[in-house]
C-alpha cells in the first residue's frame, strides 16, 4: 500500500511519461530496498562483542535490559582484538552494534572503522586490575615487574647490547629467594585487551629498568617494543585461551602455576586463588581505583553511532549501562568485581555520550 500511494505521487509530479514512469520506478525500487533493510535492522536484538574481562558486567546490564521488558540483547565473548574486528569491518544487520573491550580502542582499529564508514562512541564504564595470580594452596609471590619481564620475555638482556633466547626456566633463577619450581604462566592470547595491558602495564616497565633497552624507544620504536612486549614461546608461557574461568580451574588443578586475567575474576575466586603483589601493592579495590597498582586500567564498552536510531534500544542500553544502580559506586557491577568509576567522572560519560 506504501509502495503505490509513493509510485501515485511521484508520478503525478513526473508526469505519465515513458521517461517519468522509468524514473519513478527506480526511485521506488531504491526506496522499498531502503524501507526494507531498515524494517530488518530495526527488528534484530541488539549484538555485542569484545573482551572476556568485559563480558560478565555486559551480560548483567543485559539481563537487567531483558527484565525491563527490552528484547535481551546477544553477546559474545571474542576477545578484544576480535571485538574491534568485527565490530569495525561494516555498518549494517550482520554486523555488531557494540563492543567490549579491556583497553582503550587503537589507532590502527580506528583507521580501519573510520575506513568502513563507523564512528566509535567511547563509553568507559569502570576500572579493572591485571593480576598475577596462584592457588592459595601454594604460597604468596611478591614479584616485581622487572622480575615479571625476565620470567616471561622472549629475550632477555644479559649486558649491554646484547640479547639471549629467554634461559631461565625455574623462579629461583629469576630471583634466589623464590621457590625452585618451573616457570609456568597461563595467560591470554595475543588477540585479548588482557595481554595488550599486561604487556604495557607490567612487561614495558620491567623492560625499561635496563638503561639501553629504555634508550632504544626514542631512536628504534619497533625494535624496542619487539623486545619489552615479546612473550616466550617456548612452553613456559601457555596461551589459555579468552575464558578466565578456564585459567583458574588449571591454577587450583596446579599449585605451581601461576596465570594472568583480570582482577573480576580474583574477587569472585578469592576462596580458592591468591592475587601476587606487584611493585609490593596487593591488587584491591581501592589500589586499582587510585591508580597505585602497577596493573590497572580502564574498561570500555564502544557503540556503532551509524546504528543508533536503527537498532531499537541502543541509547536505554548505554544510559542503563551507566545508571547509578549498575555502575555506581553501590551499584551492581560493582558487586560482580567492576571497580566504579568516581561519581564526577561517570557523570561526565553520561553527558559524552549524549
Amino acid at each position: 500500500m506504501k509502495a503505490k500511494k509513493v509510485f501515485a505521487f511521484l508520478m503525478a509530479q513526473q508526469g505519465n511519461t515513458n521517461k517519468g514512469v522509468k524514473m519513478v520506478k527506480s526511485i521506488v525500487a531504491a526506496l522499498l530496498a531502503v524501507f526494507a533493510i531498515t524494517s530488518v535492522v530495526e527488528a534484530r536484538e541488539i549484538r555485542i562483542v569484545g573482551s572476556s574481562t568485559v563480558y560478565p558486567f555486559t551480560t548483567i546490564v543485559g539481563e537487567t535490559f531483558a527484565a525491563e521488558g527490552n528484547t535481551a540483547p546477544v553477546i559474545e565473548s571474542t576477545g578484544t582484538g576480535g571485538g574491534m574486528k568485527l565490530f569495525c569491518a561494516g555498518v549494517g544487520e550482520s554486523h555488531p552494534d557494540f563492543t567490549n573491550a579491556s583497553r582503550a580502542i587503537k589507532s590502527s582499529e580506528k583507521a580501519k572503522c573510520a575506513a568502513n564508514g563507523i564512528t566509535p562512541l567511547e563509553m568507559m564504564v569502570g576500572y579493572d586490575g591485571i593480576v598475577f595470580a596462584n592457588s592459595k594452596t601454594s604460597g604468596i609471590l611478591k614479584v616485581t615487574p622487572r622480575e615479571l619481564f625476565r620470567a616471561l620475555a622472549k629475550d632477555v638482556p644479559i649486558e649491554y647490547g646484547t640479547l639471549v633466547p629467554n634461559p631461565f626456566t625455574h623462579w629461583n633463577q629469576i630471583n634466589p629467594n623464590f621457590p625452585a619450581t618451573k616457570i609456568e604462566v597461563l595467560g591470554p592470547p595475543p588477540s585479548s585487551g588482557t595481554r595488550d595491558a599486561w604487556v604495557e602495564l607490567v612487561m614495558e616497565k620491567g623492560c625499561k629498568t635496563y638503561g639501553w633497552v629504555k634508550a632504544m624507544k626514542k631512536k628504534d620504536k619497533k625494535a624496542y617494543k619487539g623486545i619489552c612486549h615479546g612473550i616466550r614461546e617456548d612452553g613456559a608461557f601457555v596461551e589459555a585461551g579468552e575464558n578466565d574461568n578456564l585459567i583458574i580451574q588449571k591454577l587450583v588443578n596446579n599449585p605451581n602455576a601461576f596465570g594472568i586475567f583480570g582482577f573480576s575474576f580474583l574477587d569472585q575466586n578469592r576462596d580458592v586463588i591468591q592475587g601476587s603483589p606487584i611493585a609490593g601493592v596487593v591488587p584491591t579495590f581501592n589500589s586499582i581505583a587510585d591508580g597505585s597498582y602497577p596493573a590497572s586500567r580502564g574498561l570500555y564498552v564502544y557503540a556503532k553511532k551509524e546504528h543508533m536510531g536503527l537498532i531499537s534500544g541502543m541509547t536505554e542500553f548505554m544510559e542503563l549501562y551507566l545508571s547509578d544502580d549498575l555502575a555506581g559506586a553501590d551499584g551492581s557491577l560493582g558487586d560482580a568485581g567492576l571497580i566504579p568509576l568516581n561519581p564526577n567522572k561517570l557523570q561526565q560519560i553520561r553527558l559524552s555520550i549524549k
